[in-house]
């Protein structure tokens, strides 16, 4: 009798292949693959979500967080980029008042809270 194979793993999608959404949730949950990715898909997107997480990935500004101001339509990607450039300009008690009114009108809006944690780009190279 033959042995049995082990089940093959879980096909991943290839990053050229992922929606940036896909992009952004790896990024939340710490996929180590994902700010290259992000870093990468930012130079050609219009997404304000991928632009402001690159901004936060990148540690400056330009050239992303200026692109997702000019790309932001909702109230919501407004606040978003607002709350990277508090946390791009070091001021901690802005993005401390910013992220609470974002909260209350988003609150299960995780990039917000990963914009916020300090620790969110910690330790990467």
């Amino acid at each position: 009798m033959p042995e049995p194979h082990p089940a093959s793993p879980i096909p991943v999608a290839p990053a050229t292949h992922l929606t940036e959404a896909e992009l952004i949730e790896r990024l939340l949950h710490r996929d180590a693959d994902a700010p290259a990715q992000i870093l990468a898909r930012s130079a050609a997107t219009t997404s304000p979500d991928l632009l402001v997480a690159a901004a936060i990935l990148a540690g400056r500004p330009a050239p992303a967080l200026v692109r997702a101001q000019r790309c932001a339509v909702s109230a919501r990607d407004r606040q978003l980029v607002a709350l990277a450039a508090a946390r791009l300009a070091g001021d901690s008690l802005l993005l401390d008042a910013l992220v609470r009114d974002h909260l209350a009108d988003h609150p299960d809006d995780a990039l917000a809270a990963w914009i916020t944690d300090p620790s969110a780009v910690a330790g990467r190279s």
